[in-house]
């Protein structure tokens, strides 16, 4: 699943690195990370909602992240791992600052993607002290009528225990029609590996995003923020992207750029993606 959002799927590289899997333990609960990169600037990734968790795909993640490297030392978040049976997205947020504090991590150039751009945007309000660049993408800081409709759907399907249709939903809403045709087979199979307890897990999680909405808190964020969206996201829809940007648009060092073609995944699919990032965040850091 995800390389570093909603059901998306990194391809391995044929030069891809041995990663370890490491462990943080803060106020009563783990989370595990992997990172890589041998940069001066620490770059933090949050990756989407994923039904199999981001860490089984580190060495893809890593290969695709190739170039960052000599810039930045990369840390790829995942979830906490004791979830409670209720959770908010501010909560997630709140636990992603802990561990970062933990690890003695601030200053950091952020990166998130989907669900993951959210818990970056509350970081970023509530702690302006730990990011010093801000990238979102394919995210929303209000859930509206539709796309609560497609979250709603994947929880749905979790909680039927219907793994092969919510991956096959995820696909559709997350990638272009052709681009999900060609991996639809690939989905069928990879739902084949997940467990019940993988889909209770997603559902927690999925269900952190209804009622998200940060909109007239988002003036609160100090630093530079670049917003990538696109404007064919069937998951999130490009307008929410937009909202961001309009929202940060007086804000020094704030830019939007918007996709067409790759839709929610442009992520993982625009071939620039990654050297944008890399040349927003080598931007001057100082405020």
């Amino acid at each position: 699943m995800a390389a570093v959002c909603a059901g998306s799927f990194a391809e391995s590289g044929e030069n891809e690195v041995n990663i370890s899997i490491e462990k943080v333990e803060v106020n009563g609960f783990s989370m595990d990370y992997f990172r890589f990169g041998h940069g001066p600037k620490t770059l933090v990734i949050l990756p989407g909602l994923s039904v199999e968790s981001v860490m089984k795909f580190a060495p893809s993640v890593a290969n695709s992240y190739a170039p960052l490297t000599d810039d930045f030392t990369v840390y790829v978040f995942d979830r906490r791992k004791e979830l409670p049976a209720t959770y908010s997205l501010h909560e997630m947020a709140h636990d992603t600052t802990a561990a970062l504090r933990a690890l003695g991590l601030d200053q950091v150039c952020l990166f998130g993607a989907s669900q993951g751009g959210m818990i970056a945007m509350v970081v970023a309000i509530e702690h302006p002290e730990l990011v010093a660049r801000l990238a979102l993408g394919s995210t929303s800081a209000c859930m509206d009528g539709e796309a609560e409709k497609v979250i709603e759907n994947w929880i749905s399907l979790a909680k039927q225990g219907n793994a092969e249709e919510l991956y096959l939903a995820f696909g559709e809403a997350i990638y272009p029609s052709a681009v999900f045709e060609q991996a639809r087979d690939l989905l069928v199979e990879s739902a084949k590996a997940v467990t019940d307890a993988d889909l209770v897990r997603f559902a927690i999680l999925a269900e952190t995003i209804e009622g998200f909405d940060v909109v007239d808190l988002l003036h609160r964020i100090e630093c530079p923020v670049l917003v990538l969206g696109s404007k064919d996201d069937r998951a999130l829809g490009g307008e929410a992207s937009e909202q961001v940007a309009e929202k940060l648009k007086d804000k020094p060092g704030c830019e939007l750029v918007m996709y067409e073609g790759y839709g929610h995944a442009a992520y993982d699919l625009a071939p620039d993606y990654r050297e944008r990032l890399k040349t927003f965040f080598l931007k001057d850091t100082e405020r």
